[in-house]
């Protein structure tokens, strides 16, 4: 007789879903975009750059060529650099800490709060002479408490970059993540909500200025009219192959977000009644809550974190520490000597539940019976 493990499989992601969900739209416009011999700044990045602008709410979009070079390019606009100080949460990728070194400037960790993200109340303790920017990473598809940031960014003359690279389409207050700074950075990690065939990124913003400063950065800092050379930039444009791509799955990121939504109220219902088990919060959880969160991870928090997890693996369910279950501060290479007892509590219990449009509901419900199982809930 099979095993369960045979019979039964919910793995954390589905990669090839990623093209399978719209194959005949993808490989039409793919083809549509390899047959034009237009392949970089050409007609399909300015289409999506104006689709992502319009459905985010405002006027610029500019591709990069991943969310890591659009937090760079971004602090570089925003001014921060050498003898600078950034705070932002230690429960991010190493990339958004890596982006903030990358231009000569000193991350400083923050703690998060019960919902993963950084936590306001922690932001002024750190605050010296040399913090010139809050990065508040939108964790999880859930956007930050941002009128709690905003007013310590106010009252000390901060700027706002914000790290949405899992926030697209999630909401604080009715705004979008983003759009809370100067200007905020998406990514297009196949895996995202909006998830491209590769690496892909952009930065979106209302100002004219910054949005001509980022299209010159992306560009050797070459005007895009002229051609002149104006400024020291790099190489980080999004490609066309991926720009079409990624005209595709706009058009149905309302769609993905709708399903994880489901999914997440699902996964709420089936694990209310476990008390080891502290759940993100469901969709819609309260009238006048302020968010509305799009659930790029499922990351719930769980006793006997490591033995659930070595349960649900024999039993085919695929789950995730994120950052291998370390904050930014704790891995040894980094130098950083930071301690931060909340943060670092948290992560010691996180674990990601397989959360994706390729997720049918009879395997949230078996992966959401056997954590039942493990911890004997009736």
């Amino acid at each position: 007789m099979p095993s369960v493990r045979d019979r039964v499989r919910v793995p954390f992601f589905r990669y090839p879903h990623v093209f399978a969900q719209h194959r005949v739209e993808i490989e039409r416009a793919l083809l549509g975009a390899a047959q034009s011999g237009a392949y970089i700044l050409q007609a399909d990045l300015r289409a999506f750059e104006d689709e992502l602008a319009a459905f985010c709410g405002v006027r610029w979009a500019v591709g990069v060529g991943n969310a890591t070079d659009g937090l760079e390019l971004n602090l570089r606009v925003a001014g921060v650099g050498p003898n600078s100080e950034v705070l932002l949460p230690a429960h991010t990728f190493v990339a958004t800490a890596g982006a903030v070194v990358a231009v000569g400037a000193t991350p400083v960790f923050a703690e998060i709060g019960p919902d993963h993200l950084i936590d306001a109340t922690d932001l002024e303790p750190r605050i010296t002479p040399r913090t010139r920017a809050i990065m508040p990473t939108q964790l999880n598809g859930r956007t930050a408490d941002m009128d709690a940031i905003g007013a310590v960014a106010e009252r000390h003359g901060l700027a706002i970059v914000e790290d949405s690279a899992q926030g697209l389409g999630s909401r604080f207050c009715g705004r979008m993540a983003g759009t809370f700074g100067v200007a905020g950075v998406f990514s297009f990690y196949p895996a995202k909500v909006l998830g491209a065939l590769g690496d892909g990124g952009a930065v979106i913003t209302n100002d004219d200025d910054t949005a001509r400063a980022l299209r010159e950065l992306r560009d050797h800092g070459r005007d895009e009219h002229s051609g002149e050379v104006v400024r020291w930039g790099r190489n980080s444009r999004l490609d066309t192959l991926q720009a079409a791509v990624l005209r595709v799955k706009l058009r149905y990121v309302g769609d993905e977000i709708a399903r994880r939504r489901e999914l997440a109220r699902r996964y709420a219902h089936n694990l209310g009644g476990v008390w080891e088990v502290l759940l993100p919060p469901p969709p819609d959880v309260a009238p006048g809550d302020p968010h509305l969160d799009v659930f790029q991870n499922y990351e719930i928090e769980a006793e006997r974190r490591d033995e659930l997890r070595a349960c649900l693996a024999e039993r085919g369910v695929g789950t995730l520490l994120q950052w291998g279950g370390k904050g930014v501060h704790q891995f040894p290479a980094l130098g950083i000597r930071q301690r931060l007892p909340r943060t670092e509590a948290i992560l010691a219990r996180s674990l990601m539940l397989p959360m994706n449009t390729s997720l049918t509901d009879d395997e949230v419900d078996y992966a959401s019976e056997q954590i039942r199982e493990f911890y004997g809930a009736r």
